[in-house]
């Protein structure tokens, strides 16, 4: 498989309404220039807009429930019907216990969307591989927004986890946690990892469209 960027907007001011739409067209125009795969999740009020913009749509979060009285969840059936390809599962930002992991990655599988599960390192990836997500993103906690990417700083975690997953089974492993520029991004693949999860890079950029062109031209 080709490598992938993800960007997760989070819900900074800058990823908000007609600023997430322009990141989401960025990503979109970038993809199809480079022909790197270029995964966007959106603030949930955006969804349906930003899969309006860009093919390539994940939630940032998804709620494993039924449809019905379930006040203040979202549903896979709610983002599917938005045109989400997918979700992420477990951010750092996100945590949830591994029963509900395990039911959000099957309910994901049944509805044919795929899930992007984030791990804190490469024990954790291993023992929640078996759900078999359709990837795994691992990310060290006290990288996250540090600006110091764990590909440059802890390169023992990303091919530590390449190779405890591959025990497993052949779930794709990517890695985030202050992935910053072109560089971290093709440490990360020489590395083994299948591409990149990054967020405030990109979305505080001054110029986040040439920011993930030089990124994708590195892995391209």
């Amino acid at each position: 498989m080709k490598p992938i960027i993800a960007l997760n907007l989070k819900v900074y001011p800058e990823s908000l309404g007609g600023k997430g739409a322009e990141l989401c067209r960025h990503a979109a125009e970038v993809s199809l220039l480079t022909g790197v795969r270029i995964i966007v999740a959106p603030q949930s009020v955006d969804l349906r807009e930003a899969c309006q913009t860009c093919g390539d749509v994940f939630a940032q979060h998804v709620d494993a429930n039924e449809p019905g009285a379930f006040t203040g969840t979202l549903t896979v059936e709610a983002i599917k019907q938005a045109g989400c390809k997918g979700s992420l599962v477990n951010h750092s930002e996100h945590r949830i216990p591994e029963k509900q992991i395990a039911a959000t990655i099957a309910r994901l599988k049944e509805a044919g969307l795929e899930s992007m599960l984030c791990t804190k390192d490469a024990e954790e990836s291993a023992r929640l591989a078996k759900y078999e997500p359709t990837y795994i993103a691992v990310e060290p906690p006290e990288l996250i927004g540090s600006g110091i990417s764990v590909s440059t700083a802890k390169p023992e975690v990303v091919k530590g986890t390449v190779e405890a997953v591959k025990k497993v089974n052949k779930t794709p492993v990517l890695c985030g946690a202050g992935v910053s520029n072109a560089s971290d991004v093709k440490k990360a693949v020489e590395l083994g990892a299948k591409g990149v999860l990054l967020a405030s890079a990109y979305v505080k950029a001054k110029d986040p469209k040439k920011l993930l062109t030089e990124m994708a031209e590195a892995i391209a």
